[in-house]
C-alpha cells in the first residue's frame, strides 16, 4: 500500500448524480467510486461510452462537484489553486487557434503558467523537440494535421512542468501512425518519472501504456489492477460490452 504521501489523486466513495432544472435526479453517472492513483504511475480510466470516465476526470479537475463522497488532489481539494498548479490537462478535443503557429501557441500557454521569459523560450524549445515539430515550430496549427495538432496541444499540457498529467482519450480520432507517436510520448514521460492519468476506451492504449487500470461500468469500478492481471476477467467484460454494442476494441485481449 502506497504512502498518502505517495497518492496523487484519491476518490473515496464517490458520487455524481445530474439534476434537472426542478433538482429531481435524472442521471448517477458516478456510483460509489473508490480510486487512488500513485506518484510516478501511468493508470488507465477504462470504460465504454457512458461508463462515468468524464464525468469522474471533470470531478478530479475540480470542475464539477460530487454529489457524495471525497475527491483530493495531492491532498488538497481539486479546485484549490494549489493543486490546479501542479496539473496538466489534454481534454479530448484540442482546441487550438489556426492563425497561431506551434511556437507562438506555446509563448501564449506560458503566458498563463506565468512564466518569465527565459524559462519560456526553453521550455518551448524542449517542448518542440520533444514532439518533433521544431523544424515546423512557425507554421500556422491550422494547417498542421489532426496528428501534429494533437502534440502541439500535448506540449502545451505540459508547459508548466505538471506534476500530474490528465489525458482524456488522447488518442481519439488518430490515424495509427499518429496514435502510436502519442503514445511513445506518454512513455518517455512515464520513463521520465511524470504521473499521468488516461481514459481510453481503447484496450491497445491501456495495454501498452498504463501500469494499473480501473475498468468503469455504470459509473461503478467493476475491476482495478495490471492489465496482464485481469485478462480473463477484462476479455469476458468486454465481450459482453460488445454484445451489447458499447463502443470498445477487445483484439489485444484475444490473442
Amino acid at each position: 500500500m502506497a504512502d498518502a504521501c505517495d497518492t496523487i489523486v484519491e476518490l473515496k466513495g464517490v458520487e455524481k448524480t445530474f439534476r434537472d432544472f426542478w433538482l429531481r435526479p435524472t442521471v448517477k453517472a458516478v456510483d460509489g467510486l473508490d480510486l487512488s492513483v500513485r506518484r510516478g504511475e501511468v493508470f488507465g480510466l477504462l470504460g465504454p461510452n457512458g461508463s462515468g470516465k468524464s464525468t469522474t476526470v471533470k470531478m478530479i479537475l475540480g470542475l464539477l462537484a460530487p454529489s457524495a463522497g471525497k475527491v483530493a488532489l495531492f491532498g488538497l481539494p481539486p479546485g484549490s489553486p494549489s493543486a490546479r498548479a501542479r496539473l496538466g490537462y489534454l481534454p479530448e478535443l484540442s482546441y487550438l487557434h489556426p492563425f497561431l503557429t506551434a511556437r507562438e501557441t506555446l509563448r501564449y500557454y506560458a503566458g498563463l503558467c506565468d512564466l518569465d521569459r527565459a524559462t519560456t523560450r526553453e521550455r518551448i524549445r524542449e517542448l518542440l523537440d520533444m514532439v518533433g515539430l521544431s523544424d515546423v515550430a512557425d507554421r500556422p496549427v491550422g494547417g498542421f494535421s489532426k496528428g501534429m495538432a494533437r502534440r502541439v496541444a500535448l506540449a502545451s499540457s505540459l508547459i508548466g512542468k505538471p506534476e500530474l498529467l490528465v489525458l482524456d482519450e488522447p488518442t481519439s480520432g488518430l490515424d495509427p501512425v499518429s496514435t502510436n507517436e502519442v503514445k511513445t510520448l506518454v512513455k518517455t514521460l512515464a520513463a521520465g518519472g511524470m504521473t499521468v492519468l488516461m481514459t481510453s476506451h481503447l484496450l491497445g492504449d491501456a495495454e501498452e501504456t498504463c501500469d494499473r487500470v480501473a475498468i468503469l461500468n455504470h459509473g461503478k469500478s467493476v475491476a482495478e489492477g495490471r492489465v496482464s492481471d485481469l485478462g480473463t476477467s477484462l476479455q469476458s467484460f468486454f465481450l459482453a460490452k460488445v454484445g451489447e454494442g458499447r463502443r470498445f476494441e477487445v483484439a489485444p485481449f484475444l490473442k
